[in-house]
């Protein structure tokens, strides 16, 4: 578990590096947390404590290099830390708030999900750990897809079934095809407490689009029936008269 000494004379998130200037993250590693991000931000839009971030390096110790998720959520923090924002998120200037949630998108090649990361996570103390394998390929045991760990007294433990309940933040995670930045594919998404998937802002916007559609549709087919059946009333009165019948006096 992260600790830190107050007395001791810390580097603030100003003196620590914030890039190494080493692209490695292809499009989905940024893309994933991204959509994550995107749904918490319609979901805890009146919230102020809670930060989302992708590939921003955490610093726990100033003596070692940190350490970068594709994306991590941490919970009783400051949501914006004014004039620029943060440039790393650093643990002694977040009075030790270590992320709840990690998450780690597995490139074409394993780059430690499993063993290294996973073991600092536990050591860092991050509740819980989501490992998404978009092609789990030939590594034996063969992973699933999504998998979610939750820090126990004795380690990690894979939690069963999916979406995967997060009782502490109240939500769900799990996969599902969709659509983000044009690209239709299997996603992950937050789930609520009856298993119904959160949609970002576009498909909001979208399902609102359809719907005013289907209502306008529906006010259309109401006009035509109603100007059908006006039709067949004015119909029906010149025959009446043709027949010297007054339709007004038929009551």
């Amino acid at each position: 578990m992260f600790q830190y000494d107050p007395l001791r004379c810390l580097p603030s998130s100003a003196e620590l590096p914030d890039s190494d200037e080493t692209p490695v993250d292809n499009e989905l590693q940024d893309l994933v947390p991204a959509l994550l991000r995107s749904i918490l931000v319609l979901l805890w839009a009146e919230r102020n404590d809670w930060f989302f971030a992708i590939d921003m390096g955490i610093y726990f110790d100033p003596l070692q290099p940190p350490v970068v998720p594709d994306g991590f959520l941490s919970v009783g923090v400051e949501r914006r830390v004014e004039p620029t924002g943060r440039l790393s998120y650093v643990l002694w200037e977040e009075n030790g708030t270590v992320p709840i949630f990690v998450l780690e998108v597995v490139s074409q090649t394993y780059r430690s999900e499993y063993d290294r990361k996973m073991e600092l996570y536990r050591q860092l103390g991050v509740l819980y750990y989501a490992i998404y394998n978009p092609k789990p390929g030939r590594r034996k045991p063969k992973p699933q897809p999504l998998e979610v760990y939750k820090l126990t007294d004795t380690g990690y433990v894979l939690q069963p079934g999916e979406p995967v309940w997060l009782p502490e933040l109240q939500l769900g995670l799990g996969r599902a095809e969709g659509e983000f930045e044009g690209w239709q594919r299997e996603w992950l998404y937050w789930y609520d407490a009856q298993g119904q998937r959160l949609l970002p802002a576009w498909e909001r916007y979208r399902q609102a689009e359809e719907r005013i559609a289907q209502e306008q549709q529906r006010a259309d087919q109401e006009r035509q029936r109603a100007e059908q059946e006006r039709q067949r009333a004015e119909r029906l009165a010149d025959y009446l008269r043709s027949r010297g019948i007054d339709p007004d006096a038929l009551g």
